[in-house]
C-alpha cells in the first residue's frame, strides 16, 4: 500500500535544513530539498516554495548565510551555509526534539502498558 507523504510539523523543516547544512556543508536550495527527501526515505516532499521560505526565515534569523555560486550543472545558484549562531540553535533544537520524542514515546506507549498490567 502506498502511504501518503508526511506533513511536517511547524519548525521541523528549519531543523532539518540546519542539520543538513551542518552535516553536508554548503548547499543550494534545490540540493537541500532533494537531500532531505532522500534521507527521509521519500516520506516527505518539499516543493520550492516550502524550502525557500525556510531558507529566508533562517537567513533573517542569522542562522544561515548565503552566497552566490555555480551549481553542478553550471547554473548560478545561492549556496547556504550554517553560521555559528545556527549551530547553537541546532544544538538547542535537537535537545528539544529529543525530549519531545521521549515524551511522545512514553505517552503513546501508555495504552500498551495499561493493557499489559
Amino acid at each position: 500500500m502506498n502511504q501518503p507523504k508526511l506533513d511536517l510539523l511547524q519548525g521541523t523543516l528549519d531543523l532539518m535544513v540546519l542539520q543538513a547544512l551542518s552535516v553536508m556543508g554548503s548547499m543550494h536550495g534545490y540540493g537541500l530539498a532533494r537531500r532531505i527527501e532522500q534521507v527521509s526515505g521519500d516520506q516527505i516532499l518539499l516543493n520550492q516554495g516550502t524550502i525557500y521560505a525556510s531558507l529566508v526565515r533562517l537567513q533573517v534569523r542569522g542562522w544561515i548565510s548565503a552566497e552566490w555560486g555555480t551549481s553542478g550543472n553550471n547554473r548560478k545558484a545561492k549556496f547556504y551555509t550554517i553560521t555559528a549562531a545556527g549551530r547553537e540553535q541546532l544544538a538547542a533544537d535537537l535537545a528539544y526534539w529529543e525530549r519531545l520524542v521521549d515524551v511522545m514515546v512514553r505517552v503513546v506507549s501508555m495504552k500498551a502498558e495499561a493493557e499489559a498490567q
